[in-house]
């Protein structure tokens, strides 16, 4: 998967499908679906997985609340047909970003989830934010 052009792409795609997406037990709403349709296979596995994440991170008892996923912010996510597997990615959560490693597998479709496992990692230091485009 293309970082530099492709990147852009699901960076403003995901940026549209946030409002969406806000709410603590998130199901797929025709919106949602409907923007998520208009992506590619694996940026739409991507998404998808990315949306897991947050509700997941949500609905457990961390107290977090994240409000954006980026699978790659430190390494890029390997896909297998239905399945992602990230080490290298991001949430953040009352403005901090801390490390994210997840797999999700997904329907043949990509717009349901069939597995989910991940595992929170430290806070990413504000001085290391730049290197890897995380924002305020």
């Amino acid at each position: 998967m293309k970082r530099q052009a492709g990147g852009l792409f699901i960076a403003l795609c995901t940026l549209a499908l946030a409002p969406l997406c806000s709410s603590p037990a998130l199901a797929l709403d025709a919106r949602v679906r409907s923007q998520l349709q208009k992506l590619t296979p694996e940026e739409r596995l991507e998404q998808r997985c990315d949306i897991e994440a947050m509700d997941q991170i949500s609905d457990a008892k961390g107290g977090f609340r994240p409000d954006k996923v980026i699978a790659y912010a430190f390494g890029d996510p390997k896909l297998d047909g239905t399945t992602i597997r990230t080490k290298g990615a991001v949430f953040r959560s009352g403005g901090e970003w801390y490390r994210l490693s997840y797999k999700c597998e997904a329907s043949a479709d990509r717009l349901e989830v069939n597995a989910f496992k991940y595992r929170i990692g430290d806070v990413v230091p504000h001085e290391d934010w730049a290197a890897h485009y995380l924002y305020d």
